[in-house]
């Protein structure tokens, strides 16, 4: 038996013992005429040909390498359902971690849901279409990227990638798997944590267990911290937990302490991580400190596997190799990036800001309300717990007057959702009146004086896109800038600016900008553009084969001087 892709548990804040992944081979058609369901493909009918889940049939690693349009696909496989997994009142759950975009699933062809959404994780309850033995899963994805009402990040909507837009990634790309659970069972949590006393608050959604107890237990370094035991009050239970010792979770020493929730049989393995997060006077603080945000744009594009990583070590590496740089963190942008990632991020000490793929979604169309909102608070809900994730930024670069009510909305509600971390409305272009927590800015000048110049009186400096006046002139966060093009044997790409002559002109651009910022003290953070090439667009400090352009200790030295407002 071949070995199964990207085998590792898809969520390490939610892991449960009885669970099947489903990624390998599958069968697999394209459905040009979007006739499936009229051809009743989630029936007996076998498929056309075959693709390796979980990778998009855009890419090398699926086996299929269709690069054209696919406004419909179909996927088909079976898997066997021992008898154990169907009594005692116990419940099956289909996971699908993401799929674009409107996906229907059928088992034993009989439909069991539809979701609409590319990057959010979703499941289905599947247990009263089960059967002992060999089941059938049947799943359609559709996806009309060119209709602009759906987002897409930064998928071409052309025939070929073009500037910053880049290979489509059509139907499944994360995990697909099955989770056996007991009759009453933890459907999810949220924890807050408190540094200030030393405690955690929990909110825990539980399935069938009103009037149960639940039971948490926290450890750090194998030794108990805490433990409590609290009633279920309808579907919640809501308590604080006191710990014995606090370790908290920083860049240098990012702690992580081990939770155990138990209902009944039900058995659940986490994590959480103990810190603080605020803004003050244009200063970020990390548990009372100071720190200022080196951060590094990363699209999460791959070669082989276009939105879905080779390897779980690929994930890891592209934060080390981030790391190595000297970069404290990330934008992750214009993709909502999967949960094994931000688990390594959470272990690895990682900053990061998480971004939805609004691009291709025109947001000044009716649809956009209903195509954008609940997926962001599906993934709100998802990431929620990852101490990693300093920020939210639901929108990119939209233009004045492009559905303001939209997007001070979505901002309002972010903010509602979480209130323990800030907002950007949408970033770089024109914020919305009232509606950011941050002012942020993309800038992308190649010239260090003129650079300089821009931001040497931010209390001046309120114009921030065509003109645009916000409500607040203090840019505290230049979240794009550089971009500098160099490819020592590729000129057919591009870049921001005039291509310099040499990788020393490269070093000596890119320190001459950073230390532009790092220098005002009234910037307390930046995010430059990017730790990879990504096809045509070759403006990253690595190749897109992730291959560094220069030595890492010489980009190290330049991030991790001293910024003014360390100070």
């Amino acid at each position: 038996m071949a070995e199964i892709p990207r085998k590792e548990h898809p969520r390490p804040q939610m892991y449960r013992k009885s669970w099947i992944n489903l990624n390998g081979k599958w069968q697999f058609e394209i459905d040009h005429g979007r006739s499936g369901k009229e051809r009743e493909l989630y029936k007996d009918a076998k498929l056309s040909s075959s693709i390796i889940v979980p990778f998009c049939p855009e890419s090398a690693l699926s086996g299929v390498n269709n690069k054209d349009f696919m406004e419909c696909v179909w996927y088909k496989r079976t898997v066997r359902i021992n008898k154990s997994w169907l009594e005692n009142g116990r419940r099956t759950l289909l996971h699908i971690d993401a799929c674009d975009y409107l996906t229907e699933v059928w088992i034993n062809a009989q439909s069991v849901g539809t979701h609409m959404g590319g990057y959010s994780s979703f499941s289905f309850d599947i247990t009263e279409q089960l059967k002992e033995g060999e089941n059938t899963i049947t799943i359609s994805a559709t996806d009309l990227l060119r209709t602009m009402e759906q987002p897409a990040g930064k998928q071409s909507v052309g025939y070929f990638s073009r500037g910053c837009h880049y290979t489509r990634t059509t139907g499944i790309w994360q995990t697909v798997w099955l989770e056996n659970l007991p009759s009453s069972s933890i459907a999810s949590f949220k924890c807050i944590p408190d540094i200030n006393t030393s405690s955690i608050y929990f909110d825990i959604l539980c399935r069938n267990a009103n009037g149960k107890k639940i039971k948490a237990t926290a450890y750090f370094d194998n030794k108990k911290m805490a433990s409590c035991t609290a009633i279920i009050e309808g579907k919640h239970a809501k308590f604080n937990m006191k710990l014995k010792e606090l370790h908290l979770w920083c860049c240098e020493t990012p702690n992580l302490y081990t939770l155990k929730l138990e209902l009944d049989e039900d058995k659940v393995d986490s994590y959480f991580g103990m810190r603080s997060i605020y803004y003050h006077d244009n200063k970020f603080y990390l548990n009372g400190k100071v720190v200022f945000q080196r951060l590094i744009l990363d699209q999460g594009f791959y070669p082989d596997g276009i939105y879905t990583a080779p390897t779980d070590q690929e994930l890891k590496n592209d934060i080390i190799r981030s790391q190595a740089m000297g970069f404290n963190g990330a934008r992750l942008h214009e993709k909502v990036f999967e949960p094994r990632f931000l688990y390594h991020c959470d272990v690895l000490g990682y900053l990061v800001w998480e971004e939805h793929a609004n691009w291709g979604l025109d947001v000044s169309k009716d649809k956009a309300w209903e195509r954008f909102v609940p997926e962001w608070l599906e993934i709100m809900e998802r990431d929620f717990n990852h101490p990693s994730i300093i920020g939210w930024c639901p929108f990119n670069e939209t233009q004045k007057d492009q559905n303001p009510d939209l997007i001070k909305f979505v901002a309002d509600m972010t903010r509602a959702t979480d209130p323990t971390r800030p907002v950007i409305d949408t970033s770089g272009w024109t914020h919305v009146s009232g509606a950011s927590d941050i002012r942020d800015k993309h800038d992308y000048d190649q010239n260090p004086v003129t650079f300089k110049e821009r931001y040497a009186e931010l209390d001046k400096q309120c114009k921030n896109y065509d003109g645009y006046v916000d409500d607040n002139c203090a840019p505290v966060f230049i979240s794009e800038y550089g971009g500098i093009w160099w490819s020592e044997t590729d000129m057919t790409g591009w870049g921001y600016g005039e291509r310099p002559k040499s990788l020393d002109e490269v070093i000596e651009r890119y320190g001459a900008l950073t230390e532009v910022l790092l220098n005002n003290p009234n910037i307390g953070a930046f995010c430059y553009t990017q730790l990879t090439d990504v096809e045509q667009e070759q403006n990253g400090l690595y190749t897109y084969d992730r291959k560094p352009k220069m030595d890492p200790a010489v980009i190290r030295a330049i991030n991790t001087k001293k910024a003014a407002v360390e100070d």
